[in-house]
């Protein structure tokens, strides 16, 4: 397996999420030279939207989420560039073989994060299967909650082992993040 992945695909790419912290991170790490010039990212949701229009939507998050010290217009067109956009409905496997289609040679490596509603974990992974962005190459990271109690829980971890191993899955849980959490790490410590 590669160290870094060539392709970056975001589930939920329209959604405030990706506006507040993906995006702007994702652009930190390009301003800061911590992706390779090489890495491309695709974002898909429901919105129906191109890439010149994915591109508008993440400028403007850009705009309002990042530190005004941290907005160099030369910096941000350099990373719009990198980014694409497939509109898909990720309930139904239709569709994901356009995701593929466009997103093309994953030879490199693919990283995929699913920032969606937890009912869509198990449609996902099926349609990821289905259209052959599921290889030895591909890491995926599930951004929690993990469904809505300890049986949905486990169907979800469930449909994500049965295609990707333990060692290409990868869980976050963005509130550890969060000023409330730091705070009683800090009281604990």
């Amino acid at each position: 397996m590669n160290d870094h992945s060539g392709t970056l695909l975001l589930f939920g790419a329209t959604g405030d999420l990706s506006r507040r912290m993906l995006l702007p991170s994702l652009y930190a790490l390009h301003a800061d030279g911590l992706i390779a010039d090489d890495v491309r990212i695709f974002g898909t949701a429901r919105s129906e939207m191109d890439d010149d229009a994915f591109r508008a939507f993440a400028h403007d998050a850009l705009c309002e989420f990042l530190p005004d010290d941290r907005k160099a217009e030369g910096l941000i067109d350099t990373f719009l560039k990198r980014l694409f956009y497939q509109p898909l409905d990720a309930s139904s496997i239709e569709g994901f073989d356009l995701l593929a289609a466009k997103i093309g040679d994953i030879s490199t490596g693919l990283s995929i994060f699913l920032s969606t509603a937890p009912f869509l974990f198990e449609p996902t992974i099926r349609g990821l299967q289905a259209a052959g962005l599921a290889g030895e190459n591909v890491r995926i990271g599930l951004e929690k909650p993990l469904g809505n109690d300890l049986k949905s829980s486990r169907a979800i971890n469930d449909a994500v082992n049965a295609v990707f191993p333990e060692e290409r899955t990868f869980r976050i849980d963005h509130y550890l993040g969060k000023e409330t959490v730091q705070n009683l790490m800090a009281l604990r410590f």
